[in-house]
C-alpha cells in the first residue's frame, strides 16, 4: 500500500506545473546610477542554459528609483561585445541624454548623461534603442523599470513600499528553439515571463497592493485582469497619476505601455488566483487576438500555431497571505490635477499616416512606413519650433494595430476614432494604441524645456520588429533662434544636399570671410575652416557618409544647417 501511494504521489508531482517565486529586481538610488550592460545565462528550462543579456545581471535590470528635480548621472558601461544604446523611455530629457539610436555606446565604453529629473511621479523604463538591433537586445533581456517619486504622490494614501505592497511587473513573452535559445523573430512566443520568471507566483499581503504593469514584449498586447473578474483601480498611466482612481476589471496594454493598478487583497485573504491576460476578448486586428489582422487572408507565419493567441492565459499566480505591518487601508479618491492643452491652443497640426510597403495578403507582415517614408538615420522628418503646441493625427491604414511612441514629451489624447478617451486614458501618455483598419488617434502636446539643433528625438511604432524594419521617424526641436528657412530667405543656400563629396555655399549676404565648423551627430567637430564669397566650395571627401551639422559664423551672423553626406 505504501509503495502504491508513493508511485501515485510522484506521478502527480510530474504532472503538476512547477512554479517559481516572482523575481523582484534590486533597486538603485542616488545621484550616480551605474549600469553594466552584459551577457549572461539563465536556466529557463531543464537542459541547455539560455544565453541572455542584462543590466547588472544575467537578465533584465535593477529598478532605478529617482526623485523629481534631483540631479542624476547615468553611467552606462557596455560590455556586450557589440554596440548598443540605452533609452530612458518616458522620461523628459534633452535629446543628447535620451539614448536614441544616434547615441551609440561602443563596446567597452561608458556613456554618462547627466540631467535633472523633471517627470511627475510615474513608472518610466529603460531599454536599448540601437537601430535594427532594438528587438534583439530587448528580447535577449535588457530592460528595467524606473520609479519617479514626487511630493504630490508622497502625500497621498497609496501603497509605495517596494517589494512589500508595491510590485514591479515586467511582462514579456519569448520564443525558444530546441536548444533553449531565444528566437529573436518568431510568432511562437509561447513562454510567458513575469520579471523574467516562468510560471511565476507571488505571496502578496492581504491589504491594498500596487502593481506597476509594464508591457515589455516585442509585439504582444495584453488584456490584464484578475481571475473571477475581481475589480481593481487604475491610478496611473504612462506619464503619471490620473486625476482620480478609475474602477476597472480589464486594462489593455500595448508594447511599451505602463499602468499602475491597486487591488484590495484584504477581500481575498487566504485565497489564490491569477493575474490574467484575457486575450480571448480582443477584437480582430490586434497582435494577441485570434485574428491579428483586419480583412480576409491577413496572416502572420506560425501565428495560429501559438496557443496564446485568442486565448486567456495566466501571467502570475497570487497567493494572498498575512498583511504586512502598517498596511495601507484605503487609497486617496483624488490624485493629481491635470491641465491639458486645449485644441484651440495648437500652433501646428501634423498628420502621420501608417501604411504597409507591400499590399495584399502579406501586408500585415510589414514592413510599415510613416507618410510613405521608411526611416532614414540621415533624414530629419520634422523641424519643430521650440515651445510649439501641436496636434498630431495618427491614421492607421494597415490591417494591424500599432502602439505609437514619441520621445521627449508626454501628450493628452484628444480622441480615438473620433471619440474622447475613456477616463483611464485621459492622463499623460507617451504610448498610444492606434486601431487597425483606418483607425485614427489625435493627441496634443507641447515641445518645451529642451531644444538642440544637432540631436534628434524619435517617434515610432513600439512593436520592436516594426521599429527595426523602418517604422520610425525623427524630429529636431529647434533652438529659439532664427530658423533655417529664414536664413535661406536672407540670401544663404547650401547645395547639393545630400552631397556627393562636396558642397557649394551660395552667399548673397554682404560680409567677408566666413568661418565654418562641421560636427557629427555626437557633437564632435570633424572639420573646420574659412570661406569667402569667391571661394565657396567645401570638400567633404575625407568624411564618411552620414548626417552632419554645418555651422557658419561671422561677426553678425550665425547659421546652422543640417547636411547629409
Amino acid at each position: 500500500m505504501t509503495r502504491l501511494f508513493l508511485t501515485i504521489f510522484l506521478l502527480s508531482a510530474l504532472i503538476l506545473p512547477a512554479q517559481n517565486p516572482l523575481f523582484i529586481p534590486d533597486t538603485l538610488t542616488g545621484s550616480n546610477i551605474n549600469l553594466l550592460l552584459q551577457n549572461g545565462t539563465v536556466q529557463f528550462f531543464p537542459g541547455q542554459i539560455t544565453n541572455t543579456m542584462g543590466a547588472n545581471g544575467n537578465l533584465l535590470g535593477p529598478t532605478i528609483i529617482l526623485n523629481r528635480y534631483q540631479q542624476v548621472t547615468m553611467n552606462v558601461t557596455n560590455m556586450l561585445g557589440e554596440p548598443s544604446t540605452l533609452h530612458w523611455h518616458g522620461m523628459h530629457v534633452a535629446p543628447e541624454n535620451d539614448g536614441g539610436p544616434h547615441v551609440v555606446i561602443q563596446n567597452n565604453t561608458t556613456w554618462s548623461p547627466s540631467f535633472q529629473v523633471l517627470d511627475w511621479a510615474s513608472t518610466p523604463w529603460y531599454h536599448p534603442h540601437l537601430h535594427m538591433k532594438t528587438n534583439e537586445h530587448v528580447q535577449k533581456g535588457i530592460a528595467g523599470m524606473i520609479i519617479v517619486r514626487d511630493t504630490f504622490e508622497a502625500a497621498l494614501s497609496l501603497p509605495r513600499r517596494y517589494g512589500i505592497d508595491d510590485f514591479p511587473l515586467v511582462v514579456q513573452t519569448k520564443a525558444f528553439d530546441n536548444n533553449n535559445q531565444i528566437v529573436i523573430e518568431s510568432a511562437l512566443d509561447t513562454t510567458v515571463l513575469a520579471n523574467g520568471t516562468t510560471k511565476a507566483f507571488l505571496n502578496a499581503p492581504a491589504q491594498f497592493v500596487r502593481f506597476r504593469l509594464l508591457n515589455g514584449s516585442s509585439e504582444r498586447y495584453y488584456n490584464f485582469g484578475f481571475e473571477g473578474n475581481k475589480p481593481f483601480q487604475m491610478i496611473a498611466s504612462d506619464g503619471g497619476l490620473l486625476t482620480a482612481p478609475v474602477n476597472l476589471t480589464r486594462i489593455m496594454l500595448a508594447p511599451g505601455e505602463r499602468a499602475e493598478i491597486v487591488i484590495d487583497l484584504s477581500l481575498y485573504s487566504g485565497q489564490s488566483f491569477g493575474l490574467m491576460s484575457f486575450a480571448a476578448e480582443f477584437p480582430n486586428g490586434i497582435y494577441g487576438a485570434a485574428q491579428p489582422g483586419m480583412g480576409a487572408g491577413q496572416q502572420i507565419p506560425n501565428y495560429t500555431a501559438n496557443p496564446l493567441n485568442g486565448s486567456n492565459f495566466k501571467v502570475l499566480d497570487i497567493n494572498v497571505v498575512t498583511p504586512s505591518t502598517n498596511p495601507i487601508t484605503f487609497i486617496s479618491n483624488q490624485l493629481v490635477a491635470h491641465n491639458p492643452w486645449l485644441a484651440a491652443q495648437a500652433d501646428t497640426t501634423r498628420t502621420l499616416t501608417f501604411s504597409p510597403v507591400n499590399m495584399g495578403p502579406t501586408a500585415i507582415q510589414g514592413p510599415f512606413v510613416i507618410n510613405m517614408m521608411p526611416f532614414d538615420m540621415m533624414m530629419i522628418n520634422y523641424y519643430i519650433p521650440f515651445e510649439n503646441t501641436e496636434i498630431w493625427t495618427l491614421v492607421n491604414q494597415t490591417p494591424i494595430a500599432h502602439p505609437f511612441h514619441i520621445h521627449n514629451v508626454h501628450f493628452y489624447i484628444l480622441d480615438i476614432n473620433g471619440v474622447p478617451p475613456p477616463p483611464h486614458l485621459a492622463g499623460r501618455k507617451d504610448v498610444v494604441h492606434v486601431p487597425s483598419g483606418n483607425g485614427t488617434v489625435r493627441f496634443i502636446t507641447k515641445f518645451e524645456d529642451f531644444h538642440n539643433d544637432v540631436f534628434p528625438y524619435m517617434y515610432h511604432c513600439h512593436m520592436l520588429t516594426h521599429e527595426d524594419d523602418g517604422f520610425m521617424g525623427q524630429f529636431i526641436v529647434q533652438s529659439p533662434e532664427i530658423g533655417i528657412e529664414e536664413r535661406k530667405s536672407n540670401g544663404f543656400q547650401i547645395y547639393p544636399n545630400p552631397s556627393t563629396g562636396w558642397i557649394n555655399v551660395k552667399n548673397e549676404v554682404s560680409f567677408g570671410y566666413l568661418e565654418y565648423s562641421l560636427t557629427d551627430v555626437f557633437g564632435k567637430v570633424v572639420q573646420e575652416g574659412t570661406i569667402s564669397r569667391s571661394q565657396n566650395r567645401i570638400s567633404l571627401e575625407n568624411l564618411c557618409s552620414g548626417l552632419y551639422f554645418l555651422r557658419f559664423e561671422s561677426d553678425s551672423n550665425v547659421l546652422k544647417v543640417h547636411l547629409t553626406h
